[in-house]
Formats: structure tokens, C-alpha cells, sequence
């Protein structure tokens, strides 16, 4: 395979870390992917070397780009496994920066029978290497739109101040919180994989993470959500999967009209 001809705008059938070895050094913009996790779910049998897959994420990523890493954790005799906090603290033990933890939280989870509250959101870890390239924070209407700010508190020293932003007008939006709300389960379109995120979560990403035609690569694109989107949005993207039946699944769902 040569770079770019052979990858760029593909969804390439193979292991993503051989793959992601013929990449060049500091050559992707965005990462967006959604990794195998614990025992949730089943895929199968294919083996996940995460240490190795992180250090090649490192090596690929452009000084400034973003891995956008969607996971959470199983519970196992009682306990949840806390894979997702490990992921991460190797993420910067390897040189990446620990730019937000967010949450993805499902409006409608499936209800779960057991002595704990029901299990309603993954973390969306964005990891940065180095100073952040491109934010292009997603807004929403703002609920105090149009009301003007007031208020003061009381420094450690006694003296009274104003808060910051006081006497000026709320504005009709404001950037969103890091907590995006989706529900799941819709806009699926059948793709018979395990753990399909939404549509408008590799959206939201790829929109606040990257610019057109910057490259967007998911090393493990399973059903290709995130290559779909980032076709939709005017990016150039790479699908890596190690399974045939999702690869095929992908490059059709590249055909298929976008629908929220």
C-alpha cells in the first residue's frame, strides 16, 4: 500500500496496528474511534493491543490534532474494572495531553436488573498532542438569553466584588457543556454491529475537532460512523476494520444519505 493513494477517502480491511505502521509520521488531524472494551462487547475473538495501538496514534497524529477516544468500563463480580482511567493515564504517560473528559450520555440506556443505578453514559476522552490546533465549539440557545447579569461575592480579604460579566446582557447562546446527550438506538440504518455510537456524537466531534479537508481517521471503524460522517462533512477520512463483514457494511453506508 502507498501513502496516500492507498488510504486516504478507503475504508482498508486489516489489523489497524500493521496498517497504521505504513501511515507517515504526523499525518492524521483527527482521531475519532470507539475501541473494544473488557468483556462489552463482542468482536470476534479479534485480538486489541492498546498500548501499541496508542503509540502508534501518537506517532501518526499531527502536532496540535486530537484522539477523540469513546469508552467505558464492565462490571465484573461486582466491580467496575476501571479500564477506561488506565487507558487514559497511559495516553499521557506517552506524551498526550489530557485535553477534556467528557461524557457521552444515552437518553435511553437498556434498563439493567441489578442493586445499581442504571448505566446511562461512556467517557469521551479528547486527547491532544501538544497546543490544540482547531476548536470549533458547538452552541446551543442560552436559557437566560437576553437577561442582564447581576450578582456579587465576597473576596478571602472582605472586600466585595462584582461577579465577572455583571451588567452585561446574556447572550442568545452559549458553547455547549462537556456532557452531549444522544439518544441510541436510531439512525442505526441495521449495520448488526454491537456498539454502533450515534450519527450526531462523530459530528459534534468532527466538527469541533477539525476542519474540510483535514484527515479523519477511526483505526477501528467497525461499521464506519465516523468515515460516514466525515465524508458528509467535508473531510478526508481513512476506516480501518479487521472485520471484512463491517468493511463492507461501511463502504455501503458511505453511499447512503445522512439522516439526524
Amino acid at each position: 500500500m502507498t501513502y496516500p493513494d492507498d488510504f486516504i477517502n478507503k475504508v482498508i480491511q486489516g489489523d489497524c496496528l500493521e496498517v497504521m505502521k505504513q501511515m507517515p509520521d504526523k499525518s492524521v488531524d483527527l482521531v475519532l474511534t470507539s475501541p473494544p472494551y473488557d468483556n462489552l462487547r463482542d468482536y470476534q475473538c479479534y485480538d486489541f493491543n492498546f498500548e501499541e495501538i496508542a503509540k502508534e496514534l501518537f506517532r501518526i497524529i499531527k502536532d496540535g490534532g486530537v484522539v477523540v477516544w469513546v469508552v467505558g468500563d464492565a462490571t465484573i463480580d461486582g466491580s467496575e474494572t476501571g479500564t477506561s482511567f488506565k487507558q487514559a493515564l497511559y495516553f499521557k504517560e506517552i506524551g498526550f495531553n489530557l485535553h477534556d473528559t467528557m461524557i457521552y450520555s444515552k437518553q435511553n440506556p437498556m434498563p439493567l436488573n441489578s442493586n445499581r443505578y442504571e448505566n446511562a453514559f461512556e467517557y469521551m476522552f479528547v486527547f491532544s498532542k501538544g497546543k490544540l490546533n482547531t476548536f470549533n465549539p458547538i452552541k446551543e440557545k442560552s436559557g437566560t438569553a437576553g437577561i442582564t447579569n447581576h450578582g456579587t461575592y465576597y473576596k478571602p480579604d472582605g472586600s466585595l466584588v462584582k461577579k465577572h460579566g455583571s451588567g452585561k446582557v446574556v447572550k442568545d447562546e452559549k458553547v455547549k457543556s462537556n456532557i452531549w446527550v444522544y439518544p441510541i438506538g436510531f439512525n442505526s440504518e441495521g449495520t448488526g454491529h454491537p456498539a454502533t455510537f450515534p450519527q450526531k456524537l462523530a459530528a459534534d466531534h468532527i466538527k469541533s475537532w477539525s476542519n474540510e479537508n483535514d484527515i479523519v481517521l477511526d483505526p477501528m471503524n467497525g461499521s464506519g460512523t465516523t468515515t460516514k460522517m466525515a465524508k458528509f462533512l467535508g473531510r478526508k477520512f481513512i476506516g480501518i476494520e479487521i472485520s471484512e463483514k463491517y468493511c463492507q457494511i461501511a463502504r455501503e453506508r458511505l453511499k447512503q444519505e445522512v439522516l439526524f
